[in-house]
Formats: structure tokens, sequence, C-alpha cells
């Protein structure tokens, strides 16, 4: 499967906003393998804003280390990615 790594790899010197055929194009550009393309192929057919997008939208995840009990504990606390000032809110 493809990391999310080297879907930003492969698509570092594209201009967005990009259509899909933009972002599968500049991956076989720059040489992306079989499993980059075949995750770019299975995208939505939308404009993507940047390289986060198109990596979400092809269901690679970000922080793959993460596990499932760890998740569900940020999931639980809202508060742990609000800055320190706002906490009062």
């Amino acid at each position: 499967m493809a990391s999310y790594t080297d879907v930003l790899e492969y698509l570092s010197a594209l201009d967005y906003p990009a259509g899909k055929d933009d972002v599968i194009q500049e991956a076989e550009r720059e040489g992306a393998p079989p499993e980059v393309l075949k995750a770019l192929r299975a995208l939505p057919p939308v404009d993507y804003a940047n390289g986060t997008e198109v990596a979400r939208s092809a269901g690679i995840d970000a922080a793959p280390e993460v596990g499932p009990s760890q998740r569900a504990a940020q999931a639980r606390d809202r508060h742990l990615r609000v800055s320190q000032h706002l906490r009062g809110i």
C-alpha cells in the first residue's frame, strides 16, 4: 500500500488546485510506483487544494503508527488540539 510520504513525494512539483487527472499525470511524470498510481486512480474526480487533501481522499493514513486505542483516546479528549489560551472559552 502507498504511504502518505510516498504520495506527497511524487506530487511535490504539482501546482494546486489540481484535478484528479492532473494529480495522476504528475505522479506518472515523476515515476511513481504502481501502488501509488493505483491509490491515485481511485480518487474522486474533484479539485484538490493540496497534497494532504489528495492523500486523505486516497484513504492513506498520515500516521499509521498511531494505533486504534490511541486514536480512540484522542477522539475522547476534545481539547487535545485546542490551544491553551482557547481552552476556557
